[in-house]
């Protein structure tokens, strides 16, 4: 079981620090900032992490030994030997969070619902501590507003339209001058090039009118 020691997490060279969404300020021990890195533990914590697909909030993972006896620490804690993490359940169901961290291979846990987080550790095998009660309400999973997805989106249609007719009305302007002071030869399309202007502009309108409707329809139903 690789341990890497450092007497302040600045000191952690980032080639040693594989962990994409931890740092070491966040293991480090909180009273003195020196860090432990047992490279078995943070790679399940790294696995719990992308199974949970959600942040964990670290209440507490290295401590070194006189930080341990300073918070009323077990002399044999695990967080001495930088295998145990303190884990805030206030993003999480603890039911949910219990299962996948046995799944990723931490065996010891420790429930601690009136402070809000569970202790995880590599082992050996144990539980203490009152469970946590069943939440009410279960997390919902954490999906996308169907409105948000840009290519049904009517606001995003309404404002292409718009959009699209103004510059098209513009560029037929445009169109209708360099006609009317250089092509002689068409002068009898000028007056239709004049027509088509107004319906692009009558569309850009209608676009305009579209993308107001459906962001205060968006916001009535409180989905944006």
């Amino acid at each position: 079981m690789p341990t890497l020691t450092y007497s302040h997490w600045r000191d952690v060279p980032a080639s040693a620090w594989r962990w994409p969404n931890f740092s070491a300020a966040e293991i480090a021990c909180r009273g003195t900032g020196a860090i432990k890195i047992n490279t078995e533990a943070m790679d399940k914590l790294q696995a719990l992490r992308d199974r949970l697909g959600k942040p964990l909030i670290i209440r507490s993972a290295y401590r070194s030994p006189e930080h341990n006896r300073a918070v009323g620490g077990a002399p044999a804690s695990k967080h001495i030997q930088g295998t145990a993490f303190d884990i805030a359940m206030a993003n999480h169901d603890p039911a949910a969070f219990e299962a996948a961290a046995r799944a990723v291979g931490f065996l010891g846990f420790g429930y601690y619902p009136r402070s809000g987080f569970m202790h995880i550790d590599l082992g050996p095998a144990r539980s203490w501590g009152d469970p946590f009660p069943a939440r009410p309400v279960p997390f919902a999973p954490e999906l996308p507003p169907a409105r948000e997805v840009l290519s049904e989106s009517r606001t995003l249609r309404g404002g292409g339209a718009a959009g699209a007719a103004t510059v098209g009305a513009a560029g037929v302007e445009v169109l209708q001058d360099v006609l009317a002071e250089t092509q002689t030869t068409i002068q009898p399309l000028v007056p239709y090039l004049d027509t088509l202007r107004w319906v692009l502009i009558a569309i850009a309108l209608i676009g305009i009118a579209v993308t107001i409707h459906a962001r205060l329809d968006d916001w009535k139903r409180g989905q944006r």
